[in-house]
């Protein structure tokens, strides 16, 4: 039993020698348990959580039912409309539960926690940008599905494909970088190009059903 307490050891300083991987997981830790935490403060009703776990279901299930299709997914188009529809905290909530969810489905490792705050800075920043009418004129529609695109493409392709390099590599080098970006800038593209075709499609079927909700609910 002598040799456990070694590996063990190995192990964490193995973890700690990669500062930056050790670095971003701390700072992913405390940015979601900052947000939990801010989300509790404001004490939501039950009927506003119920439609949080609602719309999250939505979210998992949709990238359960395209896992045949690689990268073309309407996660972040959901995330972008609970952002924009329900505020800040529930876009930012529904995007860390849908990738922390799903991933039990399709495999959770050290990956999870950056698809969690790629798709929760997608929500979180959807809502600081755009209110539950956005889409209803033509201008605001155009600027929602072109945030779809920008934000897919850049915000959850460049936090994935950074984290990739971190997991898989001992240094992170430029060389490095610039390799998987310019690896996965098609699947990025084709990523990006879906959640554009998801938030036409749903962005205002989804607007008028949970205005109307949020009405007769009273929910702010």
């Amino acid at each position: 039993m002598g040799h456990i307490p070694i590996v063990a050891t190995n192990f964490i300083n193995n973890v700690i020698d990669q500062s930056y991987y050790f670095s971003a997981l701390v700072i992913i830790a405390v940015a979601l348990v900052l947000f939990v935490l801010s989300f509790e403060k404001r004490k939501p009703r039950t009927r506003e959580v119920i439609l949080m776990a609602v719309m999250v279901s939505i979210a998992v299930v949709g990238r359960l039912v395209f896992f045949a299709v690689p990268h073309i997914k309407p996660c972040a188009a959901i995330i972008i409309i609970v952002g924009m529809m329900l505020g800040k905290q529930a876009g930012f909530l529904c995007g860390v539960l849908t990738a922390f969810i799903s991933d039990f489905f399709f495999g959770v490792g050290p990956w999870t926690p950056f698809q969690m705050i790629a798709f929760g800075l997608i929500g979180l920043l959807a809502a600081v940008l755009f209110n539950p009418k956005s889409v209803e004129t033509t201008k605001g529609f155009v600027a929602v599905l072109i945030y779809g695109f920008v934000a897919t493409f850049i915000i959850y392709g460049l936090i994935m494909d950074t984290a990739t390099v971190m997991m898989f590599t001992d240094k992170v080098k430029w060389t490095s970088l610039l390799a998987t970006y310019a690896t996965g800038f098609v699947y990025n593209i084709i990523h990006a190009a879906s959640t554009v075709a998801f938030l036409w499609l749903l962005a205002r079927v989804m607007q008028r059903k949970l205005q109307r909700m949020m009405l007769k609910y009273n929910i702010q």
